[in-house]
């Protein structure tokens, strides 16, 4: 798969596919009396260097819905379609190799320990075809001076902090140079300052590359550089608004509990 946009799309005169289309996504986990749902009648669009942010209270079904997008789950119900790609009833060779365009950064980092930082980031730049060793070590000390980790290239993720390795999974993300880029509380472990330069840098990415950005937060900083806020309730997405809105609004809330 390319890194930019559907090319055969293109050279026919008609638009791209949206990055992401959903329609009546539902999803279960267990089976007879301890099944329990967990997505329901889920419909999303995101368009291709879109920013979305994805809010609600854990446990609504936002990280399934993260997981379902990017190929790591059989989609049970409704339809899933990524860059055109229809997800449900696909193989597993079809979702890996879908996932070959997809950045992910989990809460959990999932870094490898016995890597350094930037061999944890290289991983990322080993997907990118016709580029040598060097090109792709090169790649990984951009990402990660772009991080605000360039002076801890060589430490083992034990020797980071964890915000530093939240940093690091990000890097190894961008990396692939990412169609669509899934985030799972990317700020969390960050303070304030630092949170909000790498969803900066991930928005300059959307904007500048055409990566659609799909980012679970519970974070109201960087609220105003999102094109848009969904909010999730018992597995539905119940609301939607500009992230104009949303901001105006959370001022609002925070004055008025000033006075």
């Amino acid at each position: 798969m390319s890194s930019g946009p559907d090319q055969a799309a293109i050279q026919l005169g008609r638009p791209s596919p949206p990055a992401i289309e959903i329609a009546g996504l539902s999803h279960w986990y267990g089976e007879g009396k301890m099944r329990r749902q967990v997505l329901e009648g889920v419909d999303l669009s995101i368009a291709s260097g879109e920013v979305v942010l994805l809010t609600g209270p854990s446990g609504c079904g936002k990280t399934t819905l993260l997981t379902l997008v990017g190929a790591l789950r059989q989609v049970q119900a409704g339809q899933v379609k990524v860059f055109g790609q229809e997800l449900a009833g696909s193989s597993r060779a079809e979702r890996q190799q879908l996932r070959r365009s997809i950045g992910m950064i989990f809460q959990g980092h999932n870094l490898l320990r016995c890597l350094s930082a930037e061999q944890n980031v290289q991983m990322g730049a080993d997907l990118l075809p016709g580029l040598s060793s060097r090109a792709r070590r090169d790649q990984a000390r951009e990402w990660l001076r772009a991080v605000g980790l360039g002076d801890q290239l060589h430490k083992l993720p034990h020797d980071l902090s964890g915000g530093q390795k939240q940093r690091v999974a990000i890097a190894r993300a961008l990396a692939t140079h990412p169609r669509l880029l899934l985030a799972d509380e990317p700020t969390a472990a960050l303070d304030s300052r630092t949170g909000r330069d790498v969803v900066v840098l991930l928005h300059g990415l959307a904007k500048e590359q055409g990566c659609g950005v799909l980012m679970v937060t519970h974070d109201p900083r960087i609220l105003d550089l999102a094109d848009r806020v969904l909010r999730m309730e018992d597995g539905r997405v119940v609301d939607t608004a500009s992230a104009d809105s949303v901001t105006a609004g959370a001022l609002a809330a925070t004055e008025a509990g000033s006075n």
